[in-house]
């Protein structure tokens, strides 16, 4: 092969590889935030076999639709990180993540197919590919639908895909009569050599439905037989494993779990699986492990040797996560030690952005839920102070501040990634609320103080002033727990009421301090306790409008939407 042939090689590779990757792309935003969120919905089933069964049928199912099981691993690993998914139903996901990414060679056997008649011909890679290309590029220049334009890149990545792999065969077909190619490849029949080549080839490329593609188009030179292919589709069973590997770093014990499991079952099938093919081959023999071999065979091979241990592991699935527990000294018990709150919000999950959307808006609930708590408890040490409970609301103060900074920056992070209109507008009403319900629970910190300090002075209100407060209080207290429920359940009809109470609240606020500049100017009210008062009153006040604020933002997103 002169320096010409190289060249070609390489573009061919290169073309391959690109194909791929956007094939991939374009199914998963073809499929939507759907295919996204699917592994995200596991649930046990009724018993544990169907919630095993199906574990295993999602995780075949999504690994086929985006090419790659070292993608699919590194979502669960994302999922259990931020304990969204339990390691015991991502375990099924890795067994049929390894069987889904078997899909790519089966679609490369097409190339397999005879030239006899023109119908045949037309279903030659080498024949359609120039129209998958000519058609996804016309839908992509003249296309003005989303939709379209996603199934054009499909269109275009399935032929630049076939497009490599015809550019490697015509690179490959002159070394049919090369002798010094003969033997190389003799020599890579060897068990352990084979087995090393494509642990090697496929850790460097990071796919292995490429790694068995590029032996696919090896097998047009006649010169891979069995003896060849066996042992180099066993390496790459390995190979795979680098990416999720690196992946789990960095993340908690049970995600490391995930990626170990996905190791451990590959290593394992590899040891099955050389050891009973080898066993046989050294003992009995087998007759045709010397014949040539085509594309069709190769993507056979490719489908029996990870469909066939992912059944055998599938009973085993509880034993296996224990085993990755006892291994990496993890335990299994429901109570661990705490982790960080924000462990939700797995950078990994921005691969997904419909997970990490939905999951970001849950912590933005959780932050109101403290928020509200902290409110309750204010107005609750204006009556009945107590400094134990002063420092807990403190911690929750500090929690939600943390919110407002972790929140902002992972959703803006989100934001950079290609999201459908309605994950633009979900991102749009969570930032423009957290603001809002940070400054609430500002607020409510401001009421818990000028209860301490209404303590420590011992300052008191009058009975009017006091039941003028209480009067506001009330009102202030149902905004506040109805604009939760109308963000948490994206309920507008709720959403609509605030900005009414907001009002009648605003004239029982007026009508209060009115009343209270009245009892300053005659004496009955100290100045100490009167500026207090005002104080308190201008908190409900604000807070009501932070609440209008978010409900607002609710009822824009509706109206969009």
């Amino acid at each position: 092969m002169d320096i010409i042939g190289v060249i070609q090689l390489f573009g061919g590779i290169g073309f391959f590889l690109y194909g791929m990757s956007m094939m991939g792309s374009a199914l998963k935003k073809l499929a939507g935030a759907g295919m996204q969120s699917i592994l995200e919905k596991l649930t046990s089933g009724k018993s544990k076999i169907v919630g095993i069964l199906k574990g295993w049928g999602l995780g075949t199912l999504v690994t086929g639709i985006i090419q790659s099981s070292s993608a699919t691993t590194m979502m669960l690993i994302g999922f259990v990180n931020a304990g969204i998914m339990k390691l015991i139903q991502a375990v099924p996901v890795v067994f049929g993540a390894n069987v889904g990414s078997t899909f790519t060679a089966q679609i490369l056997r097409l190339g397999d197919l005879g030239s006899g008649t023109i119908i045949l011909k037309l279903l030659k890679p080498s024949s359609f590919a120039p129209a998958l290309i000519a058609i996804g590029a016309l839908m992509h220049v003249f296309g003005k639908k989303k939709k379209t334009k996603d199934l054009s890149e499909l269109l275009i990545g399935l032929g630049v895909l076939f497009l490599g792999m015809t550019a490697m065969e015509k690179v490959f077909e002159p070394l049919k009569e090369d002798a010094s190619f003969q033997k190389l490849f003799v020599s890579f029949s060897n068990p352990i050599v084979g087995i090393l080549v494509g642990i090697v080839l496929t850790a460097v490329i990071q796919s292995s439905s490429a790694a068995v593609g590029i032996l696919q188009s090896l097998s047009v030179t006649g010169g891979i037989t069995f003896a060849t292919a066996v042992p180099f589709i066993i390496g790459q069973n390995i190979g795979k494993c680098a990416t999720v590997i690196l992946g789990g770093i960095g993340a908690d014990k049970k995600a490391k779990r995930v990626a170990f499991t996905y190791l451990l079952f590959n290593i394992l099938s590899c040891i099955i699986i050389t050891a009973v093919v080898y066993g046989i081959y050294y003992t009995v023999g087998i007759s045709w492990f010397s014949k040539a071999v085509n594309r069709g065979d190769i993507a056979n091979v490719h489908l029996l040797f990870n469909l066939i241990p992912s059944l055998l592991f599938l009973p085993f699935t509880e034993p296996i996560a224990k085993l990755t527990g006892v291994i990496l000294r993890d335990k299994d018990e429901e109570e661990e030690s705490e982790v960080s709150e924000f462990k939700v919000l797995d950078d990994r999950l921005l691969e997904i952005p419909a997970v990490a959307l939905r999951q970001s808006r849950d912590m933005v609930i959780k932050m109101f839920e403290r928020v509200i708590e902290n409110y309750n408890t204010a107005v609750g040490l204006l009556t009945d102070y107590d400094e134990k409970v002063f420092a807990e609301l403190e911690k929750n103060e500090e929690f939600i501040d943390q919110c407002e900074t972790v929140l902002s920056h992972y959703i803006i992070s989100i934001e950079k990634k290609k999201l459908d209109d309605d994950g633009r507008r979900e991102v749009s009403q969570l930032l423009s609320s957290i603001s809002d319900i940070e400054r609430m629970g500002d607020y409510a910190i401001k009421i818990a103080y000028i209860a301490k300090e209404k303590k420590e002075s011992g300052i008191g209100f009058t009975d009017k002033g006091e039941a003028e407060r209480l009067a506001v209080e009330g009102p202030v207290t149902q905004c506040i727990n109805d604009t939760f429920r109308a963000f948490k359940n994206k309920d507008v009809v709720i959403a609509s009421r605030i900005e009414v109470m907001k009002a009648v609240i605003d004239e029982m606020k007026d009508k209060a301090k009115a009343g209270h500049i009245e009892r300053l100017e005659t004496g009955e009210c100290s100045i100490q306790a009167g500026v207090s008062l005002l104080d308190i009153l201008n908190a409900y006040e604000r807070i009501c409008g932070h609440s209008e604020n978010v409900a607002g933002n609710v009822i824009k997103r509706a109206n969009l939407g």
